[in-house]
This record gives structure tokens, sequence and C-alpha cells, in this order.
């Protein structure tokens, strides 16, 4: 059909006529099944991550978060076969409050470790929106320098509003991360609160960043993540920020002095330092290297591993009950039926969660 404003009565317009049967793809795109990714055997998997290629170790980390029954069967077989060449690394957990310098920091001490030998596996922990569900995962933008080096392996994984289960699978990417050769493990929580509980579970030396003007030692006092940290260093003591930064410090050291010894036997340090300008980076990986020494003449070093492991069993074992639970269908009819009566003020909160229980352990 001719366009109406190619009439005359439409001075200065033309509308030219279209192609025919333009196609609505690339036709170089029309083959997809180059494009497709590999997929592997269990054994495929297995002796490409022992062989340190990368690629490989991805897709097997991307298998593990997966929540595919069919994946995870796959990825469990993968884990225990990777078990046997894990425990190798030092685990290291990096945690602050929004802000304070972690991936710049990473960025930093990541470059330090590669410069002396070493090989370099981050883990990330990326808050999930509550309302989109969706992650940035973004930590790798901070890290310019050290996600462009060979020897260095950066993972975001997000937390899906399930903080446990992102926590056990980030467990499970060290052992594979410790197959493929990294002898250095950094785990980055999101900040403060329970993600550094999970972590402090997993890794041998827990590493606090605070920054200065955060408040006094009773400030610090209340910090209940001071109690789980082995060092705490205070960034952005650099230029007019330095004495701020040695306030800081000793605020912080008056407040160590108040918590019991740790079990370790290691009073935790306080140490200032600038992630951006790389000022005192290597004084607070002396500082982890005397703590690592230190607890490996005393034997805890291996405790720590043990009772970790001990600890993660449990967590599984809680977690695969609770989805039991919720998936049993008896539970699922019980519960809309005591929701209803709650809502109503027909029963008490406390008697609805014993009716529920009762009827799953009628079996």
């Amino acid at each position: 059909m001719e366009h109406p404003e190619n009439e005359s009565e439409y001075i200065g317009l033309r509308v030219n006529k279209g192609t025919n049967n333009t196609p609505t793809v690339n036709p170089y795109m029309k083959d997809f099944s180059r494009f497709k990714r590999k997929t592997y055997t269990v054994d495929e998997y297995v002796r490409g991550i022992l062989d340190g290629n990368r690629t490989i170790l991805s897709q097997a980390v991307t298998l593990v978060e997966s929540s595919k029954p069919e994946h995870q069967h796959m990825a469990q077989q993968v884990i225990e076969k990777c078990v046997p060449f894990s425990g190798n690394s030092i685990r290291v957990g990096i945690t602050g409050v929004p802000g304070a310098g972690k991936s710049t920091s990473i960025d930093a001490f990541g470059l330090c470790l590669l410069n002396q030998g070493h090989k370099l596996a981050v883990l990330a922990i990326d808050p999930s929106s509550e309302i989109s569900k969706g992650s940035i995962l973004g930590d790798k933008t901070r890290m310019e320098r050290l996600s462009v080096k060979e020897d260095a392996f950066i993972r975001p994984s997000p937390s899906a509003g399930s903080l446990g289960g992102v926590a056990r699978k980030t467990r499970e990417t060290i052992i594979l991360c410790e197959a493929a050769g990294f002898d250095y493990i950094f785990v980055e929580t999101v900040g403060v609160g329970q993600s550094e509980t999970a972590v402090h579970s997993m890794v041998d030396f827990f590493l606090l960043i605070q920054l200065a003007g955060t408040g006094d030692e009773l400030q610090g006092i209340k910090r209940g993540i001071m109690e789980m940290a082995d060092g705490i260093i205070i960034n952005k003591a650099d230029g007019s920020n330095i004495e701020k930064a040695k306030l800081a410090q000793s605020h912080f050291k008056n407040a160590l002095h108040l918590f019991p010894m740790p079990e370790s036997g290691w009073s935790p340090k306080v140490l200032t330092y600038s992630g951006y300008y790389e000022i005192g980076i290597k004084e607070v990986w002396d500082m982890v290297g005397e703590y690592i020494d230190f607890v490996n003449e005393n034997g805890y070093f291996e405790h720590r591993r043990n009772e970790q492991s001990k600890f993660w069993m449990y967590e599984s074992i809680n977690e695969r009950l609770k989805a039991n639970f919720y998936n049993d269908q008896r539970v699922v009819e019980a519960l809309k039926v005591n929701e209803d009566a709650v809502l109503n003020n027909r029963i008490t909160s406390f008697a609805a969660a014993q009716r529920v229980l009762d009827k799953y352990y009628q079996k």
C-alpha cells in the first residue's frame, strides 16, 4: 500500500519504499550451535580443574551454584573428586562496612601476593536486592589490575536471599579453587552482619577493615564483629587523615583489651594502611604470615579447620532437614490451615507451629 504522505497535497514529504522480506536476524547468527556452551562430564571437569583451566573452573563454580537437582548431583561428584587435592591454601576472610575500601584493598593485597609468586582466588558474596532479586556482581570493576592477571581468579556470587546457601556454595567453591592450584583464597563479605559469621566459619584468618572516625572504644566493644577478627586494619591512613587513623588505632586497641583472649592464643593486632596509595601493605601481610606461623606452631590451625568441617556438616544437615520439611505436602497443607487460624486470632503462633510439626512427625 502506497504511503499517503507521497500525495501531492503533502508538499515536502516523501516516504521511500522499504525493502521487502528483510531478515529479522543476522544471517551469520543462524547457526547458534557454535555459540552453545560445551558440556563436560564429571571426569572432564575434574581434569580441567586440576590442570588449572580457568574456563572449566568457572563453569564448575556455576554448576555448584545451580539449584537444579541434576546439576547439584554432578557438582557433588566433582567436589568429592577434588577434595583430596584441596586444603593447601591460606584462606583469608575480608570484611568491613560498605565504603571501607575492601575491593580496593583486595586489589592491592592481591598484587602484593602475586609479586611473591602466589596464585590468588577472590570469592565475593554479593547481596541480592530484596525487591528485584538481582545482584550487581560488580566487584571486579574495582579490582582493575588484579582482574587481568593470569594467576588471579575473581568470582562474585549472589546471595539470592539465602545467605546460608550461598555460604555453603562458597565453601565448596574454595575446594575447587584449591584443587586448581590457588594457594591463597580471599572471601570478601557484603558488610557487617550475618554474612560475617558464615565467612568466619570457613577461613583461617579473619581480617576486619575499619575507617577512622567511626566511634570510640565503647562503640568498638559493642561491635560483635570485633570478637571474630584476627586482625584489624584502619584504611585510608594517608594525607590529612593519618592522625585520625592513628587515633582510631588506639581506640580499637583499647577496645580489644576488654575482650577475652581468643581461643587461638593470638592477640589481634591493629594496623593502619592506605589501600589506594599502597602504604603499609607489606606490614599487613607480615601480620597474616605471623599469625599463620603462630597457629601452626600451637596446633590451632588444624583444630580450626577440623571444627569448621564439623560445623558445615551440621549446617548441611540442617539445610536438608529444612528443605525436606517445607517440601512435604502434608506440611504445605497444614501451614495454610494454621496460618489462617493465626491471622483470625483463633490460635497462637506457637500453638500453630506445634500443630504443623506434629503433622510432619506423623509418618
